[in-house]
């Protein structure tokens, strides 16, 4: 009889304590979901992309990367131009620029796809960018090349620098830091023709020099003729004079 007693006692305890489990797996509080990457945090961290975060702010493509990346299955890749690298651009480099080229610049330094370094020391060049895509896709590209080891080297055609730190290298987002601004090849060329001189065949210049000179001027013509009819005037006064006083 007590044996049976204890064991319903057990039982009891047993199916209790399933209840009060039960309770506080339904009453505590779901694992709150992991925050939103926050791309312009990463660069306003690291402290020396002052410009950079500007002209993403100015252009709205701050807004359009992070939208990309909520969505994006591919990942981004992101160039980030240092202060210094602003500083040392020509004078008025940005100003000159519309409001669409400066919206090229900073998409210029987007890749729609996220690469590690180790992966664009093997990609195929030209890479495309986000300035790619909005123009038709035929420029705008980027080359990168290794050098020393592990060392990346990008070049714009216009601008070749080395990529130098690594603020982020995770899926989908890595963002590397440049300490050149890229301008784009198809933007800042330097290579327009200079005019060339019209030639002109040996011997024209010249003979329409010499035509020129040998003919006789208007007014030293008329000058001359003046001259005559005058000495032709006097000597008849003379004449019609002495026959007179004959």
């Amino acid at each position: 009889m007590a044996t049976s007693t204890h064991s319903l006692s057990l039982l009891l305890l047993a199916v209790v304590a399933f209840f009060v489990l039960q309770a506080e797996a339904q009453t505590a509080p779901a694992p709150a979901p992991p925050g939103k990457l926050n791309f312009t945090g990463i660069l306003d961290k690291a402290g020396q992309y002052t410009t950079f975060l500007r002209l993403l702010t100015q252009t709205q493509v701050a807004t359009q990367i992070q939208s990309q990346l909520n969505s994006s299955t591919e990942g981004l890749t992101v160039l980030a131009p240092t202060d210094n690298a602003f500083t040392n651009l020509k004078a008025g480099t940005l100003n000159d620029l519309s409001s669409q080229q400066q919206v090229q610049l900073v998409l210029y330094h987007v890749l729609p796809k996220y690469y590690t370094l180790a992966s664009l020391l093997t990609v195929s060049n030209p890479v495309r960018t986000q300035s790619s895509s909005q123009n038709g896709g035929g420029s705008y590209g980027l080359n990168f090349t290794g050098s020393g080891g592990n060392q990346v080297n990008v070049s714009s055609g216009a601008v070749t620098t080395q990529i130098s730190n690594a603020l982020r290298q995770q899926f989908p987002l890595a963002v590397y830091q440049v300490d050149k601004v890229l301008l784009p090849n198809d933007m800042f060329s330097d290579a327009s023709p200079a005019p060339t001189p019209t030639k002109t065949p040996a011997g024209s210049t010249n003979t329409t020099t010499a035509t020129k000179a040998a003919e006789p001027s208007v007014d030293s013509a008329n000058g001359s003729s003046e001259k005559s009819v005058g000495f032709v005037g006097l000597a008849l006064g003379v004449v019609l004079f002495f026959m007179g006083t004959s």
